[in-house]
């Protein structure tokens, strides 16, 4: 049997800055509707962390990070 890649990809920097903010409005949006105030002081969930931590990149940094190859869109 051949394996078969599933899923190709490949994405430009535009795009995954696109899907960040994606993310981070979806997170927004789930923290006012948890807590009834998107301003609001309540702490982040476990979950919310990790999406804030996941989405966060150092700007300086080379576009992908050394070592890391993204999926190719095809």
């Amino acid at each position: 049997m051949t394996a078969v890649p599933i899923f190709r990809r490949s994405e430009t920097k535009k795009q995954d800055d696109e899907r960040t903010g994606r993310l981070l409005h979806g997170l927004e949006a789930a923290f006012a509707l948890r807590t009834g105030d998107p301003c609001s002081d309540d702490d982040l969930t476990v979950f919310e962390e990790i999406v804030l931590f996941g989405v966060g990149y150092d700007p300086t940094q080379p576009y992908p990070p050394a070592g890391h190859t993204y999926p190719r869109r095809g």
